[in-house]
């Protein structure tokens, strides 16, 4: 197998770096596009084994996984790449796992899992998923965003089973800042 496949799979995962690494107070705005990203910008990566599974379709990265693109950044316990030979090489689903973290500038968003279906362009982290800016928190058992519909939602269920949670409250809690306004 050439080289393109894990190249474009590492692209596809920074790409998805900068619509994860999402803030409470800009949800919609990050949902819709990476503004700004440079997802042309070279992906560097770095873990303590890479495999290639070229019969099954799929790269597996793992220990101690650190993927950089232009300012955004990843890091996993392990990071699996499912992708198609037809033709061209398409990558279809990215899952990061073991103590996700996605940091751009001061905006981080944590979680135990974060999978990104290309296909149906749906980004969802689960477990004890955690967004913060600055001094805006915000905390759930699940975030879900639709690139389609530039919707992003977040509750407290940690998997696609109805009734689980990463909490007793199975509720999402959050804290944000409010700007000081002057009265005239």
């Amino acid at each position: 197998m050439t080289r393109a496949p894990v190249a474009l799979a590492l692209m596809s995962c920074a790409a998805t770096l900068g619509v994860l690494s999402l803030s409470p107070a800009s949800f919609s705005a990050r949902a819709q596009g990476l503004k700004g990203h440079d997802s042309n910008a070279p992906v560097n990566f770095t873990a303590d084994r890479i495999e290639v599974q070229d019969r099954a379709d799929r790269v597996v990265v793992s220990g101690n996984v650190i993927v950089d693109q232009a300012g955004l950044h990843l890091t996993a316990a392990r990071m699996t790449v499912a992708y198609t030979k037809a033709g061209n090489v398409q990558i279809n689903r990215i899952d990061a796992s073991g103590n996700v973290v996605v940091t751009r500038g001061a905006d981080t968003a944590r979680g135990n899992v974060a999978i990104y279906d290309l296909n149906k362009r749906l980004i969802t982290m689960l477990g004890n998923v955690q967004l913060n800016q600055g001094a805006n928190h915000l905390t759930g058992g699940r975030l879900v965003m639709d690139l389609n519909s530039g919707r992003s939602t977040v509750d407290g269920r940690s998997s696609a089973t109805p009734g689980a949670s990463t909490s007793g409250s199975g509720r999402v809690s959050g804290t944000f800042t409010v700007p000081q306004r002057t009265t005239k």
